[in-house]
């Protein structure tokens, strides 16, 4: 609209029930728009709550293991494990040692080496096995690509889904036999 003095602007924006909004005060001469402020307030909240809606949180959870763990509950406490990476969160594994297991580091060692190898198809190791004290820590993080990579191993041979019918391989018709 070109520079227009203060007066003429606020009567051109009332006469169009729009609003006359300051963008650039500094400049010279200030920088005005005439808009609907309300639409244009509102439209950023959407814009910013949209925002926030897509960012994710991701949280650490821990799980925690003793070097002389039974199998049932190394296996029980994996599965948790490997549930959490596949929700998109990080991992802390921590091998807690009492008394003389201190001097056998190398046990909590393998336990955590089982645990990645285990989670390997939804994790990766982020930080290496460390000794912290009585403890040995370690941490995991999803990785989206071997979680893709399995999802499309395991996509070939998934089970059909509640209400279709499952697909039956034909089997090849055997050549007749004359004699």
């Amino acid at each position: 609209m070109g520079i227009k003095p203060l007066p003429e602007a606020l009567h051109i924006a009332r006469e169009s029930d729009l609003d006359l909004v300051e963008v650039a005060p500094l400049a010279n001469p200030p920088v005005c728009r005439i808009m609907d402020y309300g639409k244009f307030k509102f439209d950023a909240a959407q814009r910013a709550k949209e925002s926030r809606r897509k960012s994710t949180n991701v949280s650490i959870k821990e799980m925690k293991y003793r070097p002389k763990i039974g199998q049932g509950d190394f296996d029980t406490k994996t599965r948790k494990v490997l549930g959490f990476l596949n929700d998109g969160h990080k991992v802390k594994i921590t091998i807690m040692f009492r008394g003389r297991e201190m001097s056998h580091p190398d046990l909590g060692k393998q336990i955590l080496d089982r645990v990645a190898e285990k989670v390997s198809a939804a994790g990766r190791v982020e930080s290496a096995p460390k000794l912290d004290g009585r403890n040995m820590v370690m941490v995991l993080g999803p990785d989206k690509r071997a979680q893709q990579a399995a999802h499309a191993a395991a996509g070939d041979q998934a089970p059909p889904a509640p209400g279709e019918e499952p697909e039956v391989p034909e089997e090849p018709e055997a050549p007749e036999e004359t004699a």
